[in-house]
C-alpha cells in the first residue's frame, strides 16, 4: 500500500512545476502505451480476463480506501499483498508460460500485431438452425460430438489446444468433422462470432462428484468447460444418441432438437437484447 501513498502524497504538492517533455519522451509514452494496450487485448483473449477485472477493482478498492483513511482495511491490503503477488503468478501460470513460449519462438509481437476485428457474439438463426440439424442427424446415427458456444468469457486459450478452422458454419461441415475415423473428430468443436474457430479442442473435466458415474469424459469434459466459461457446450452421446446441453455446471439431458433449437435461440435472444441496449445507451450520450 506504500505506492498508493506515496502517489496521493503527491498530489498534495503545493507548488507545481511544469516538466520539460521531448520528443524522445512522447516516443517512450506511446511505446509503453502500445504494449500496455497490446498485453490487455492478449489477456482479454483467455479466461484471465475475468479475473484480471477482479484484480483492477480490487485495485480501485485499495485506492479509495487509501484516500478515506479506512486504517483497517489498509492494514489488511499491506499484510497481504506479498501473498496476493504469489497468488497471482500461481493463478496466471498458463498465460504466463504461454507468453514466455511465444517470446522464446519469435512470435510475441507477431501474436499482438495481427488484425483483430470487433466481437460479435449474436448467435444468428441460421447458425442455431445449422447446430440443430448437425446435432439432430449425428443423434441418428450415434456419432459422439462436442460443440462450444462461445459467449461473454474468450475461449482462446481453449482454443489453443485444437486446430484452427475459421469457416462458416454449416451442418455438413460439422458432421464431417465428428465422423468416425476422421481426423478431427477427436475433442470439442469452437464456435465463435457465427463461424467455427478450432476443432479437436481439449477441455477441462469436471471435478464434481456430483456427475452421474454412467456419464463418459465428453460429457464431464462439457461440464468442466461450463464450469469455469459462460459457453453452451452441446454433447451428442456415442452410446445412446441422446443431446445434451451444459451451462453454467449443470448439464440438461435426453434434449428434443425443439428443447435444443429453444435454448440457443433464447441465448441469440438476450444477445440481442444486450447489442440494443448498448447501441441505445450510446445514443443517448
Amino acid at each position: 500500500m506504500e505506492f498508493f501513498r506515496s502517489m496521493f502524497d503527491s498530489l498534495r504538492v503545493t507548488e507545481f512545476t511544469r516538466p520539460s517533455i521531448g520528443i524522445l519522451d512522447l516516443l517512450d509514452i506511446l511505446i509503453v502505451a502500445y504494449i500496455i494496450y497490446k498485453i490487455i487485448f492478449w489477456i482479454k483473449e483467455t479466461r484471465a480476463w475475468v479475473l484480471f477485472k477482479g484484480i483492477l477493482v480490487i485495485f480501485a478498492l485499495a485506492a479509495v480506501a487509501t484516500l478515506l483513511h479506512l486504517n483497517t482495511i489498509v492494514w489488511i491490503l499491506s499484510n497481504t499483498i506479498s501473498v496476493g503477488i504469489i497468488a497471482l503468478i500461481v493463478v496466471f501460470q498458463p498465460e504466463l508460460r504461454k507468453a514466455l513460449e511465444q517470446l522464446g519462438k519469435g512470435q510475441f509481437f507477431s501474436y499482438f500485431l495481427r488484425d483483430t476485428e470487433a466481437r460479435d457474439d449474436k448467435t444468428t438463426a441460421r447458425t442455431v438452425e445449422e447446430i440443430v440439424k448437425a446435432a439432430d442427424k449425428m443423434s441418428a446415427a450415434k456419432t459422439g460430438a462436442l460443440i462450444l458456444i462461445e459467449q461473454e468469457v474468450p475461449l482462446g486459450d481453449l482454443e489453443r489446444t485444437g486446430i484452427p478452422i475459421d469457416a462458416t458454419i454449416s451442418s455438413q461441415l460439422l458432421i464431417n468433422i465428428f465422423e468416425h475415423n476422421t481426423p478431427l473428430h477427436d475433442g470439442a468443436v469452437i464456435i465463435r462470432q457465427n463461424r467455427i474457430a478450432a476443432a479437436t479442442c481439449f477441455l477441462p473435466l469436471t471435478d464434481s462428484n456430483e456427475v452421474s458415474m454412467e456419464l463418459g469424459t465428453r460429457h464431464r469434459a462439457a461440464i468442466g468447460a461450463s464450469e469455469v466459461s459462460d459457453a453452451y457446450v452441446i454433447v451428442v452421446s456415442e452410446e445412446t444418441g441422446a443431446i445434451s446441453i451444459a451451462r453454467g455446471g449443470v448439464l440438461y439431458r435426453s434434449l428434443t432438437t425443439e428443447q435444443l433449437r429453444s435454448m440457443l435461440s433464447q441465448t441469440q435472444k438476450n444477445n440481442t437484447k444486450k447489442k440494443l441496449a448498448i447501441w441505445k445507451g450510446r445514443q443517448e450520450k
